[in-house]
């Protein structure tokens, strides 16, 4: 899929010059694997995430790639503080907000917000749109009475391109596409600085997904909003990225530019993902090589020596099974954590 553009790549691909909105570093987190039984007790424990670090420039959106249990739901999760950290600091608008709690976390987190997968099971199906919406303002005190909010909700929902007449009407009446609207709708409601959209368009059909991604980008242009944006589809995080990183077995293994990361990869991960996103020019198509990985995603209550992905990788070698390699630069802005390239 490859989705028709409001703003030219170039414009969209082009990193604001500001400070990190979100600074993250060292970040893991750690999840007890249960015992058998009612009483059992934990059998020891499992890095969902682990070592990963990154920065959001106010206005830019990350995009963050890797297959399904690569890390990548954990770690927006953790961003907002939605999951204990095992260790790692995460700095929101130059505050450590890595041991907040109670109404200190609360008040922070009016401005992170968070778009989720599936717009069938993210509505409340007993509630209309009009309360789905105003719930966020009557929670953190915006106002004190929910039909209060109704202007509010009006001009949330005719920001996300929806007609007035919704207002009451409940979920099971729209399409996937206009309850994704509704749910943006509702993260925009206590008007967030960072927005964490966790593959927002994968349960969408493919003709629909162009359109919410080009409300994202247009919302993000208008009210300024920074972005982590998950995904797996890589034909649309390199139309709404103005960074990717590239996630396996919850490590960071690429991080860099979307024209380094498409047109210049240097994980074999990372060229193994590109190889499989077909391109729509049978001429082109029949010259490109698919590297097929054999095997599965680690398991990480007992992670592999030196490199993770050294089980699957068509290039490995004895040091890649012995050594982990650290996330280097290979260019301005492009780094790979991989001994051999």
């Amino acid at each position: 899929m490859h989705p028709t553009a409001t703003r030219s790549e170039q414009e969209t691909n082009t990193p604001p010059s500001s400070e990190p909105l979100i600074s993250v570093q060292g970040l893991s987190v750690e999840y007890a694997i249960g015992g058998n039984g009612f009483w059992g007790h934990s059998r020891g424990s499992l890095r969902a995430v682990e070592d990963v670090s990154f920065e959001i420039p106010r206005g830019e959106t990350l995009g963050l790639v890797g297959e399904s249990g690569s890390g990548k739901t954990t770690t927006g999760r953790a961003v907002l503080r939605k999951v204990p950290l095992a260790a790692g600091r995460i700095v929101f608008d130059g505050e450590d907000i890595t041991e907040l709690h109670g109404e200190k976390l609360r008040r922070y987190r009016k401005r992170m917000q968070l778009v989720f997968q599936d717009p069938y099971a993210s509505l409340n199906p007993r509630k209309r749109v009009f309360e789905i919406v105003a719930e966020p303002l009557l929670v953190h005190g915006v106002v004190n009475r929910i039909r209060d909010a109704e202007p509010q909700v009006r001009d949330l929902l005719a920001l996300v391109g929806l007609p007035p007449d919704v207002l009451f009407r409940y979920p099971h009446a729209f399409s996937g596409g206009q309850r994704q609207r509704i749910g943006i709708a509702r993260a925009l409601s206590l008007h967030p600085d960072f927005i964490v959209a966790d593959e927002p368009v994968s349960a969408l059909d493919v003709s629909i997904r162009a359109q919410v991604v080009n409300l994202l980008q247009d919302l993000q242009e208008q009210l300024g909003l920074t972005y982590l944006f998950i995904a797996h589809d890589l034909s649309v995080v390199r139309h709404i990225s103005h960074r990717i990183a590239v996630m396996y077995a919850g490590k960071l293994v690429e991080l860099g530019l979307p024209d380094q990361i498409y047109d210049d990869p240097k994980h074999p991960y990372t060229r193994a993902l590109l190889s499989a996103v077909p391109v729509p020019d049978p001429a082109v198509e029949k010259t490109r090589r698919r590297i097929v990985l054999s095997g599965s995603v680690p398991n990480l209550a007992d992670p592999p020596s030196g490199c993770r992905f050294h089980t699957r990788c068509p290039i490995a070698v004895d040091r890649c099974r012995e050594e982990e390699p650290p996330l280097t630069q290979r260019a301005p802005g492009h780094q790979a954590a991989c001994w051999l390239t």
